[in-house]
């Protein structure tokens, strides 16, 4: 049995997510919100590898897929029931032939043992760093699977600072109940993970502070 198979977490998402997968995506698209553009300022470049960290039922995978018509897609999730999803979800699209998915730990995972592949033109990591126990670990295994020049793009919920008082606490009470935590600190720290790899970093928030999306640049070439 691996780790994976073991992991607490995995077992968790595994009995979130056996049934609400079915219905997943149409709840979600109405208050997952900065999705799209996130994928659309991902800037494949032609023939590029892409790399989803906690994919889901692969939706992200499938707009990116669309947009980016030569690129490489890659999707790692710690749920195998979300997996399954995602694979029949490709192969209805028609892309699963340039997609590899691959079960595995957000804040540890070996991309060249999941994948083959060691570094990726983009990463992205779409609303799972607020489900993910130890997410910082998870913003540096993503880096460190980024190609010199690649980059890393996050979307995710925002504290809601500029919405009402009471919105705040009702979504944020309501999010609790299936174990998502909207992340204070993560500006700062991926700012600091950033300069920890020579790289830019840039973090917009979104809809009142309702989403927050972020960008990790390219490295800085040596002096």
């Amino acid at each position: 049995m691996s780790a994976v198979d073991r992991s607490p977490h995995a077992a968790l998402m595994d009995r979130n997510y056996r049934f609400q997968r079915h219905v997943y995506d149409f709840t979600r698209k109405y208050y997952l919100l900065g999705r799209d553009p996130m994928i659309a300022g991902l800037g494949v470049p032609d023939g590029g590898s892409v790399l989803e960290v906690g994919c889901g039922t692969g939706r992200n995978l499938i707009l990116a897929g669309r947009r980016y018509p030569r690129a490489k897609l890659f999707g790692l999730d710690i749920s195998a029931a979300m997996l399954e999803t995602a694979a029949a979800n490709l192969a209805r699209e028609g892309i699963a032939g340039r997609t590899k998915l691959a079960r595995g730990d957000a804040t540890s995972f070996d991309a060249a043992d999941l994948f083959g592949t060691e570094k990726f033109d983009r990463v992205f990591i779409s609303y799972a760093l607020s489900m993910i126990p130890g997410w910082e670990g998870a913003v540096a295994a993503a880096l460190r699977a980024l190609s010199p020049k690649g980059s890393l793009h996050i979307v995710d919920f925002g504290q809601q600072q500029r919405l009402p008082a009471w919105f705040r606490k009702a979504l944020h009470a309501w999010l609790a109940k299936y174990h998502v935590t909207p992340r204070a600190t993560l500006d700062a720290e991926l700012h600091r993970q950033a300069a920890e790899h020579g790289r830019s970093s840039q973090f917009d928030r979104l809809y009142r502070d309702y989403a927050h999306l972020a960008v990790v640049g390219a490295a800085a070439p040596p002096p």
